[in-house]
């Protein structure tokens, strides 16, 4: 792709967060989700795959659908209350319809359908952004909204994608697909919190990146997208495999790694929220997430001779591409647990 092209779509993707994050006024925020689909639409079909272009196609119209949603709930509020601001959502038809859409919008269970799909049509860095950038204005949204909302909707929301995520996860063999349902199971365990301390959100946002950026640069740095090309990764880099082994544990949410932190601290404040039998089911939730977590360090460390694997060994080459983000990453995703005081003193 021509960098000039490039940079402007980089920039209108951050243009569109941006104005999401700064508007009051609902009409400003659908359009910073607009200009956000339609950069993005062009880096998604970039290889012009007709697998690329069959995710960008349904990327579009399940964003189209959320956004023409968005659009009606503005306007049915405005029209029952009169007001066009973000926090006057005083209207529950339209703030439950809104949080429909914004749940379509960053693929909550049960319209996280098109999620593991679109993902798996696309190259690794795009599969990244639309894993992390493309989460931040909706989450923004909700919330900003999520005290109007009725707080079973977001319960129900919350349980049954942390639910999908794990279960759906289980009998997949495409990399990509796994880290759809593990989105899918972290944006649950955010939304489940977001209506008593969204603080909590914003930290488990901020891991769920961090985990993620490191999980898709070191398949791009591996150049896998299956898990049975997994099991060769161990002859090729050593120590990259037995990282990225801890950073799969780290995004189950094992001590003592980065993911157990925002698990530890929602589990917590459900429990002090008088919400027992949820933050059961949650915990459960995270264990069946383990499992696939652990299936994939296994088939990635545990594998090696003399166990055959069907995959033909690669050459230990050299790599030209950039290490530094991947080694960034990698050591946030495994050290942080030590800064939770300070991560929670500059939170709340």
């Amino acid at each position: 792709m021509n960098p000039y092209v490039l940079a402007i779509l980089l920039s209108s993707l951050g243009l569109g967060t941006t104005l999401t994050f700064a508007s009051s006024h609902w009409l400003l925020a659908w359009m910073g989700l607009e200009i956000n689909t339609l950069a993005i639409t062009p880096l998604m079909a970039q290889h012009h795959h007709p697998r690329a272009v069959e995710a960008t196609t349904k990327y579009f119209l399940t964003q189209a659908t959320a956004a023409a949603m968005i659009l009606f709930a503005s306007t049915t509020n405005a029209w029952m209350t009169g007001e066009w601001n973000i926090n006057d959502l005083s209207s529950p038809i339209a703030s439950t319809m809104f949080m429909t859409a914004l749940a379509l919008k960053i693929g909550l269970a049960p319209m996280h359908f098109w999620m593991p799909e679109v993902l798996q049509g696309l190259d690794l860095l795009t599969g990244l952004i639309l894993s992390t950038w493309q989460k931040l204005a909706p989450l923004a949204l909700i919330i900003q909204t999520a005290q109007n909302v009725n707080p079973s909707l977001l319960t129900i929301l919350g349980v049954l994608s942390a639910l999908v995520g794990g279960w759906g996860g289980l009998n997949q063999t495409q990399l990509r697909k796994v880290l759809a349902y593990s989105s899918i199971a972290h944006m649950g365990w955010m939304i489940i919190i977001i209506q008593y301390t969204p603080q909590l959100t914003m930290i488990a946002l901020g891991t769920y990146i961090i985990m993620t950026s490191a999980a898709f640069l070191t398949l791009k740095m591996l150049t896998t997208t299956k898990i049975s090309t997994l099991a060769t990764t161990w002859s090729k880099n050593p120590i990259l495999a037995s990282m990225t082994a801890l950073v799969l544990l780290s995004l189950g949410g094992l001590p003592p790694l980065t993911g157990f932190m925002p698990k530890w601290l929602i589990l917590q404040e459900l429990t002090k929220q008088d919400l027992p039998i949820v933050a059961t089911i949650m915990a459960l939730t995270a264990l069946i997430s383990l499992y696939f977590y652990l299936r994939l360090c296994y088939t990635m460390t545990l594998t090696i001779s003399p166990t055959t694997t069907s995959s033909t060994t690669p050459w230990r080459t050299k790599t030209t591409q950039t290490s530094l983000p991947l080694a960034l990453s990698i050591t946030s995703a495994l050290g942080l647990l030590p800064m939770t005081p300070t991560i929670l003193m500059l939170t709340t």
